[in-house]
């Protein structure tokens, strides 16, 4: 009689690893860090590079300080650091995208338990924490090119702020207008989304939901469809952050209501609240009901009765 072997689940392994995921979202960013660089000067890539720098720093003597096994070789940090760069404007003084990755990484990370137990995406707390720490700052823009001048920063309006004068849509999706680092460039955000999708490293049904439910309210709204979508971070914070594997539902089920919830909520902000942009404050919220959406939504096993698991 052949005996068989009896493991705890899951049953199926894969080779794929956290530092190997986190590689390949770094490689999809890499277009719209290119892209930032490009528009925005090298002042961009400046801050990105450093923002990954602070970040690793901050995980690195947290864990020294603590005496935690050490993480940085996972990648993590590097992808929160260079998320946070390209969601910050181009001016942004240098101490405070420090303060900015210790937000990220010690606040919203280490201080939960570490990767994978952070009820909330590092970077969207760190960007909220310095839109509200530091509001001026994270509200000035400067012009695509402006560095080709001789000038550090110009006063410019992003599209969601402005009545009138908007770019074109071509210039919209190849990045021509005000905006943080990495938001501005829907065509290098695609390339990189498209290429997780492709190696299943991201679930398409959450930044197709979240972008289509800005859509569609957008055009019951009787607004500009495609304005709308290109606008603000919502393409960047779709793809790259909405999709975070610790900090959204588990299930095909609970990402589409995650991502519609998103959607909805960015919406309501950019439509009727006092800031033009809410994806951030969508992606935070959303990210508080995960744990509910993840009770809601998990299939029971097999021979389990309703109300069991409740006893």
């Amino acid at each position: 009689m052949n005996s068989f072997l009896i493991e705890p689940s899951p049953h199926i392994k894969s080779t794929a690893s956290t530092q190997k995921i986190m590689l390949h979202v770094i490689i999809a960013l890499f277009p719209s860090v290119v892209a930032g660089t490009v528009i925005f000067g090298l002042r961009a890539l400046l801050l990105v590079v450093l923002c990954a720098t602070f970040c690793v720093l901050a995980e690195y003597i947290f864990n020294i300080i603590t005496k935690r096994e050490q993480t940085v070789s996972d990648l993590s940090a590097v992808v929160t650091g260079v998320l946070l760069g390209l969601n910050l404007p181009v001016s942004l003084p240098v101490y405070m995208a420090a303060i900015g990755s210790a937000v990220a990484i010690i606040v919203a990370k280490q201080f939960f338990g570490g990767l994978g137990q952070n009820f909330a995406n590092p970077a969207i707390t760190a960007r909220i924490v310095l839109m509200l720490s530091f509001a001026s700052y994270m509200t000035s823009w400067t012009e695509p090119f402006a560095y080709m001048n001789g000038t550090d920063a110009v006063a410019s309006a992003t599209p969601l702020s402005m009545e009138s004068g908007l770019p074109s849509y071509l210039d919209m999706f190849l990045g021509m207008r005000s905006g943080c680092i990495g938001e501005t460039c829907v065509a290098a955000i695609l390339l990189g989304g498209i290429y997780l999708i492709s190696l299943k490293i991201i679930n398409p049904v959450t930044p197709v939901a979240f972008v289509g439910t800005v859509a569609l309210c957008c055009f019951l709204r009787g607004g500009d469809v495609l304005m709308e979508v290109m606008s603000g971070g919502l393409m960047l914070g779709a793809f790259f952050m909405a999709t975070d594997y610790a900090t959204t539902p588990i299930t095909t089920k609970g990402k589409l209501i995650f991502a519609i919830g998103c959607g909805l909520i960015t919406f309501v902000i950019r439509e009727f609240g006092s800031y033009p942009e809410g994806v951030s404050y969508a992606i935070l919220i959303m990210n508080i009901l995960t744990p509910q959406i993840d009770k809601i939504t998990m299939s029971r096993p097999f021979g389990v009765r309703k109300g069991a698991d409740s006893k």
